[in-house]
Order: C-alpha cells, then structure tokens, then sequence
C-alpha cells in the first residue's frame, strides 16, 4: 500500500473520530439533563403531589437518545462488551486483523440490517406522525424512532475508522508526526 493513500486513510479515520468523538461528548450532557428532570419529576410528585406526562417521557427520550447515539463513542473508546478468550494474547497485527474481520464481517452488516428492519417502523412512524399514547405526553415519537437509523449509521462510520486503522496497522503504517511503527490502534 502506497504511503499516499496510507496517510489518506489515517486523516480520513482520524476525522470520522473527531466526528464521533464530538457526537459523544455532545449527548453525554444528556445525562446531566436527564438526572436534572427525574430530580425535578421526583420533587413535584412527592413535595407538591403534582406531576406532568410529559415532563416523565422526556426521561425516557433522554435516555433513549443517549443509548442510540452513544454507541458509537462507547465503540471507539473500546468500552462495549467484549468476550474475550484469546484477543489479549494477540500481538499488535493480529488484533487488527481480528477487528478487521469483526468490523467488516460482524459490525457492518448487522448494521446494514437494524437499518433495512427498521425502516419501515421508522416510515410508519413518519407517515402518522406518531405521538405519545399518553394523554399529556410527548410529541414526536416518530423523530425518537428516527434515531435507529442515525445509530446504524453512526456505528457504521466509527466501524469504518476502525477498519482503516486496522488496514494501517496490517499494513506497517508509520505514522510521520510521531515516527510510530505500527500505528498504535485505540481500539485494539
């Protein structure tokens, strides 16, 4: 592989991070919000014997919203669940292959999957405008259901990223900033 598009790679999987990497940290503050509002739904109920539906779903879209779109930063900082019986022993060029593999033979299509499944939920959803069957409750269900979609594609993009840096590691990549040989993978 020639060390154009081996740098090619490098920038492209870097900047798919950043992008995952912001997204992360962007609805990781949906946490803060999310204990906010229990706080607040837990101090009308029991201080002031008054609650609202709605106020209640917003924990349940937070949550939701945190779930779909964190995946693909808990991917990239290597925190899903992993079973591992052999990938430790593994030096630095195995490992990118094992994750080479998994990335295109596991990650890809099941995410090529939830998406086709999904879509027409999702359509269905779109085409009644669905909302809560709560009376009082939240709006715009269908946009919740929407984010499906947006987690296949944020997984896929963080797959890609780990997939050319697994192609950089295999293929001896030196990086020219830091002069390292191979390429130490995050992930792996």
């Amino acid at each position: 592989m020639n060390s154009k598009l081996q740098d090619y790679f490098k920038v492209t999987a870097d900047k798919l991070e950043q992008f995952i990497d912001w997204t992360g940290r962007s609805v990781s503050w949906l946490v803060l919000i999310m204990v906010l509002v229990t706080f607040a739904v837990v101090l009308l109920r029991y201080v002031f014997d008054t609650g609202w539906i709605a106020l209640q779903e917003s924990i349940s879209y937070f949550h939701s919203i945190v779930f779909l779109l964190g995946a693909a930063y808990t991917l990239k900082q290597n925190a899903h669940v992993r079973v591992d019986i052999f990938y430790t022993k593994l030096d630095i060029k195995a490992k990118a292959w094992v994750d080479l593999a998994g990335h295109l033979l596991i990650l890809m299509p099941v995410m090529i999957f939830i998406i086709w499944v999904s879509m027409p939920y999702i359509i269905d959803s779109w085409t009644v405008t669905e909302s809560s069957r709560e009376a009082g409750g939240l709006p715009g269900v269908y946009l919740l259901k929407s984010l499906i979609v947006v987690m296949a594609a944020l997984l896929m993009l963080q797959g890609l990223a780990m997939i050319l840096k697994a192609v950089l590691t295999i293929s001896g990549y030196v990086d020219p900033q830091s002069g390292q040989k191979p390429l130490k993978v995050d992930s792996l």
